[in-house]
C-alpha cells in the first residue's frame, strides 16, 4: 500500500514538473524558435506559450537593436600611411529563423566582416580623404554589411567610425601644416582688413574734401550774389537820383537854383581829394549858367546899395 502511494506521488510530481516545463513565457522583445525532435516547427510571438515537454524545445531570439564593437586595427591607406581604425555597428534581427539556422556564430562573423570591409574601404583612400570622409565611409560600410548579413536574418541600421588615428609623427606634421595654413589665412584676413580700412579712410577724406569744397563754393556764390545785389541796388539808386537831377535842370523847376547850389557843394567835396584834374559833365553848363545869373543878381544888389 505504501509503495503504491509513493509511486503515485512520484508520478504526480513528474507530471507537474512536465506541465511546468511545457509553459514558456516569451517577453515582448523576444521571439521563440520551436523545434520538435530536432526539427523546426514554428516561431512563437511574445506571451505565455505551451509546448510539448521533452519533445519540443524553444530557442529565444532577442529582437532589440544590438551593438557590435569592432576592435581597432591597423590599416594602410592609399598613400602608404598606417592608421588605426575602429568602429561600432548597430543591427537588429528581422528573421529569427535565418538568425538561428544560417550562421553558427553571428557575433564573431559580423565582427570579422566589419573589420575586413573597413580595411578595404580605408585602403582605397588617401590619409586626407579618410580623415574628411567619415560620413561616406559610414554609409558605404553600412550598405556592404547590410547586404552581406541579409541572409543571416539581420539588418544593419547604422555604422559609426569611432576614430581614424594616424601615427604620431604624421599627426604632428599635419598639426604644423594646419597651424601654418591658419597663420597664413589670419595674415591674409588682417591684410584685407587693413586694406579695407585704408580705402574707407581715403573715401571718407575724399568725401569730406568734396563737401568742404562744395560748401566754400556755395558760400562764395552767396557772397557774390549779395555783392551783385548791393551794387545793382546802389546803381539803380544813383541812376534814379541822376535822372531826377537831370529832369530838374532841363524842366526849369523852381528849385533849380537850389539844386545847382547843392551840386556845387558836392563838387567842393570832390575837389578836396588828391586828384589834380576834375571832369565835369556836359550838363553842368546849365547849372553854371544859373549860378552866373545868381551872381549877377547879387552884384546888382550890392551896387544899388552903395
Amino acid at each position: 500500500m505504501n509503495i503504491s502511494l509513493t509511486f503515485i506521488v512520484i508520478a504526480a510530481v513528474i507530471v507537474i514538473i512536465a506541465l511546468i516545463s511545457g509553459v514558456k513565457i516569451i517577453k515582448p522583445w523576444q521571439k521563440g524558435v520551436v523545434e520538435t525532435l530536432g526539427r523546426y516547427t514554428k516561431t512563437l510571438n511574445s506571451g505565455p506559450r505551451i509546448i510539448i515537454p521533452f519533445l519540443q524545445s524553444v530557442q529565444l531570439v532577442d529582437m532589440r537593436e544590438q551593438v557590435v564593437d569592432v576592435p581597432s586595427q591597423e590599416v594602410i591607406t592609399k598613400d602608404n600611411v598606417v592608421v588605426t581604425v575602429d568602429a561600432v555597428v548597430y543591427l537588429e534581427v528581422v528573421d529569427p529563423f535565418n538568425f538561428v539556422y544560417n550562421i553558427a556564430n553571428f557575433w564573431l562573423a559580423i565582427t570579422k566582416l566589419a573589420q575586413t570591409n573597413l580595411r578595404n574601404l580605408i585602403g582605397d583612400m588617401s590619409l586626407d580623404e579618410s580623415l574628411v570622409s567619415r560620413d561616406a565611409i559610414n554609409t558605404r560600410l553600412r550598405e556592404v554589411l547590410d547586404q552581406a548579413t541579409d541572409k543571416w536574418g539581420t539588418r544593419v541600421t547604422r555604422v559609426e567610425i569611432q576614430r581614424i588615428e594616424p601615427p604620431r609623427d604624421v599627426a604632428e606634421a599635419m598639426h604644423r601644416q594646419m597651424k601654418a595654413e591658419r597663420d597664413r589665412r589670419a595674415r591674409i584676413l588682417e591684410a584685407e582688413g587693413e586694406k579695407r580700412a585704408a580705402i574707407l579712410v581715403a573715401e571718407g577724406e575724399k568725401e569730406s574734401k568734396i563737401r568742404k569744397a562744395e560748401g566754400e563754393a556755395q558760400a562764395i556764390k552767396a557772397v557774390a550774389e549779395a555783392q551783385r545785389f548791393e551794387k545793382l541796388t546802389v546803381a539803380e539808386g544813383e541812376a534814379i537820383a541822376i535822372k531826377r537831377v537831370f529832369e530838374a535842370i532841363h524842366e526849369g523847376r523852381p528849385t533849380e537854383d537850389l539844386i545847382a547850389i547843392k551840386y556845387l557843394e558836392s563838387l567842393k567835396d570832390i575837389a578836396n581829394g588828391q586828384a589834380t584834374k576834375l571832369f565835369l559833365p556836359y550838363e553842368s553848363s546849365g547849372i553854371l549858367g544859373s549860378l552866373g545869373a545868381i551872381g549877377e543878381l547879387f552884384g546888382k544888389d550890392k551896387t544899388t546899395a552903395q
